[in-house]
């Protein structure tokens, strides 16, 4: 029991170190666990081996080999410990799905609460902080309208729109999760304080940041991301002609998720973001629930996904590796085919191009594979 509770902690120290290390992006952090093989043999990989992978240059390597990340993350798993914090990294089966996805999702997530991600109904809904009577209106109503399916809502914690869509979760008794943009330890705005607990009851709280990490501006940028890519769609109810929702938009268009947004008169403030984004086409116009319901098939009960056995089809040892990846887990990230099966990405690549040609899997927008 105690060398697997130090294989943990080693792991989840080696992770942290990796997300404090200020010139290492997710997107990069992943390339090095690929290459690597594993998250803990990064800081024992002599640095001339590590500045061989595209992107690790001396900049790099001179952060990710900091002391005084090893201290500060030393810090923070200690944090984790004592407060038990639950966490989830990003190969990790309890990682949200969307969001594994996302090829800059974060490698590592904290979480509070009650949060179950078994419903595949996910939507987001975010918008002005200034929302009007008209917008508070729609929400309550769509969140209403939509409480048959039990959707998961998650949204951003702000004022207005976010916490309009928290309360009409619960409201409804619906699962809600609000991604914060700084540490567990801390809430904004502070007089969102008194709804913390019926969160934590309903779903609860997911960020990236570590405990004491303040709410800076630039992480209301990055928190969008989650949002965005957690969910299966994104609505937008008011919006100024600039704003944070209309980046969560473009963040959602690139991660091919749906976008809505509720349309509004051309005279208001607070409908310019939203009508603008219906007649550039990076959202569909929301009149009702029923679009959102037509357009994710809620209304069409999903049979059980069944994958035919390859009965002609003879696969070589490391095509039935992907092969049997794919069949438990489902849709996978390249990258993350290549760490699971452990298989070069410059070997995996030609590889299941074969596969595809024997009718075995396919390729899907975003570097992604899934079986036939």
């Amino acid at each position: 029991m105690s060398n697997c509770y130090l294989l943990k902690e080693e792991k989840l120290l080696a992770i942290l170190r990796l997300q404090k290390s200020k010139a290492v992006g997710d997107i990069l952090a992943k390339k090095l666990i690929v290459n690597v093989g594993d998250v803990t043999e990064i800081f024992k990989e002599k640095a001339i081996n590590l500045s061989k992978i595209n992107g690790i240059g001396n900049h790099v390597l001179k952060h990710l080999f900091d002391k005084e990340n090893i201290k500060a993350a030393e810090q923070e798993l200690k944090y984790i410990q004592h407060s038990k914090i639950a966490y989830s990294y990003f190969l990790d089966d309890d990682y949200p799905t969307n969001l594994q996805h996302c090829i800059d999702s974060p490698i590592l997530l904290f979480k509070d609460g009650n949060i179950d991600f078994s419903n595949e109904n996910i939507i987001s809904i975010v918008g002005t902080r200034n929302m009007s009577s008209y917008g508070r209106d729609f929400c309550n109503k769509l969140v209403d309208d939509l409480k048959e399916y039990n959707p998961i809502i998650v949204s951003g914690f702000a004022y207005g729109v976010d916490i309009c869509a928290h309360k009409a979760a619960i409201k409804n008794n619906l699962q809600t999760i609000a991604v914060l943009a700084h540490g567990l330890d801390e809430i904004y705005p502070k007089v969102h304080k008194k709804y913390i607990n019926s969160v934590n009851e309903n779903g609860g709280f997911l960020t990236e940041f570590w405990h004491k990490e303040t709410p800076l501006r630039e992480n209301f940028l990055k928190r969008n991301r989650i949002v965005a890519g957690i969910s299966k769609a994104t609505i937008i109810i008011e919006s100024a002609e600039k704003g944070g929702s209309l980046v969560t938009a473009d963040i959602a268009n690139s991660y091919d998720r749906d976008v809505f947004a509720v349309p509004g008169r051309t005279t208001d403030l607070y409908s310019k973001g939203c009508n603008n984004l219906i007649k550039n086409n990076k959202a569909f116009l929301l009149n009702s629930a029923d679009e959102i319901i037509r357009m994710l098939n809620w209304d069409i009960k999903q049979k059980p996904k069944t994958i035919q056995k390859q009965l002609f089809v003879k696969l070589n040892e490391s095509e039935q590796k992907i092969y049997d990846l794919l069949h438990e887990k489902g849709a996978q990230l390249l990258d993350v085919i290549s760490l699971e099966c452990n298989i070069p990405v410059y070997q995996l690549s030609s590889i299941l191009l074969q596969m595809e040609l024997k009718g075995v899997s396919k390729p899907l927008p975003g570097k992604m594979f899934e079986l036939v």
